[in-house]
């Protein structure tokens, strides 16, 4: 972005405007990671006023700062626009950011893998076009907004992930974003506790729909029943399905591991054998997704094949991390919710990597109502193929006594604070035929017990 300050005052419709010629080539909310040139925008929260940082925003050299009309004492001689309300100026420029670009704009939403699935398309993407994708979790109504006044000017496709708790936010996003095509990967059990049901969680989800421009295009989990409804219910979205079953635009008829990765095969709109260099059939879905979104913008076969290969993740979903002299990590440990983890779990029973394998789980959170339920299902998941179960967390204490039912107590190890017990088992009687997965919620961490080996 490159505009001057009377360009972003027609934007927020303010007529008159001092230091018009000012250029602002960005956008900060965090003076830490403040560039050269960029906008400052200062909240003002119970905790904290962003207006006490605004002169070391323009020390570390911001090109000029909102400014809300009723906070007292703005500096002098400062390039500074005034504004009612920050997020709301910070969300119109946006709007009127994206009005202005030619970039295709791609939105994704979904219980679990929109990270996975941001990374998978941009990287499919990127050697044929210039593509930004959002960075990091900017995947809300101040993220989203940033990461639309970050693009380049010339930038060709922008993946933008799309993040929720309640009712209204998706769509909030999407008629900031006005994508030209949108994916859902599946619906889970995250959020149940603010949406009440999957049916919620569905509904919650579609309404990325909402800002879809019209010619656009919606991918969806075709596996998924609740989807599948509101794709019947809608005659006016275009879509295309993806997954497992025959019914699906494209679907995986064949998954094996191989030794860089995944190896599948496909059938429909796209066919053929494909590798992508990450673990789990979760994983190969979430590439369908993406492979469709390639599809629709001109790549062939052989161009997605080729690029597929070179695909990396953002770290900490299903990332392999090795030990000199020890157990293979497979660190997938940035989120989880009930359909991620038994995924994961699955994962580990089937492959044939390593011939130990142990897993290690953390709770999962915001589940509502239903999280004893939902983590003493995951007792059925389990079986003798797994060697050594590692438990963290309180809710986690559910599925350990479930699984002393039926298993050994010398095969578990649960904890409820500290990580020592399961670092002290790992480095007892893990060895290199061992292959440790790590799954829980963010909040959990369970990174610190595989950065203890690195």
């Amino acid at each position: 972005m490159k505009k001057t300050l009377a360009q972003l005052a027609a934007w927020l419709k303010i007529r008159e405007q001092d230091n018009e010629d000012t250029v602002v080539t960005g956008i900060s909310i965090d003076t830490r990671t403040l560039k050269t040139g960029d906008l400052f925008v200062p909240f003002r929260g119970e905790a904290v006023n962003g207006h006490r940082f605004v002169e070391q925003a323009f020390e570390k050299g911001a090109a000029a700062s909102l400014w809300l009309k009723d906070e007292p004492n703005p500096p002098q001689d400062r390039p500074l626009i005034f504004v009612e309300d920050a997020e709301a100026a910070l969300q119109q420029m946006a709007i009127a950011y994206r009005s202005e670009h030619k970039a295709t704009f791609i939105g994704i939403t979904g219980s679990n893998g929109k990270t996975s699935t941001k990374d998978i398309l941009a990287g499919t993407l990127s050697p044929y076009f210039k593509v930004q994708k959002t960075i990091g979790n900017f995947n809300n109504q101040l993220g989203l907004p940033i990461t639309i006044l970050q693009l380049d000017e010339d930038t060709e496709v922008s993946v933008l992930e799309m993040g929720m708790s309640g009712f209204g936010e998706i769509e909030l996003l999407t008629r900031i974003a006005r994508p030209h095509l949108a994916i859902i990967t599946n619906i889970g059990e995250a959020h149940m506790q603010e949406l009440g049901s999957r049916e919620g969680i569905a509904q919650a989800k579609y309404e990325i729909t909402k800002g879809l421009l019209e010619e656009g295009f919606l991918f969806y989990d075709g596996d998924e029943p609740l989807l599948r409804q509101l794709v019947t219910e809608d005659p006016y979205t275009e879509t295309m399905s993806f997954g497992f079953g025959k019914e699906n635009t494209l679907m995986v008829s064949q998954i094996e591991t191989i030794e860089s990765g995944s190896r599948f095969t496909v059938k429909g709109l796209i066919e053929g054998t494909f590798d992508i260099s990450v673990l789990g059939e979760h994983q190969v879905k979430n590439t369908l997704s993406a492979m469709l979104v390639s599809k629709a913008l001109g790549l062939t076969d052989d161009q997605i094949r080729t690029s597929l290969k070179q695909v990396a993740l953002t770290d900490m979903r299903m990332q392999l991390v090795p030990v000199e002299n020890g157990p293979l990590f497979i660190n997938d440990a940035y989120n989880a919710a009930p359909t991620s983890m038994r995924a994961a779990i699955q994962f580990i029973k089937s492959t044939t990597m390593r011939s130990k394998k142990w897993l290690v789980l953390g709770d999962m959170l915001e589940l509502g109502m239903d999280e004893k339920a939902f983590h003493e299902q995951l007792a059925e998941e389990i079986d003798d193929s797994v060697e050594r179960v590692c438990l963290y967390g309180p809710r986690m204490k559910w599925l350990y006594e479930r699984l002393l039912l039926v298993f050994d107590a010398s095969r578990l190890v649960y904890t409820e604070t500290d990580y020592e017990p399961i670092i002290e088992a790992i480095r007892r009687d893990a060895d290199e035929e061992t292959l440790i997965l790590l799954k829980g919620s963010r909040g959990m961490k369970l990174e610190t017990i595989v950065n203890t080996f690195k």
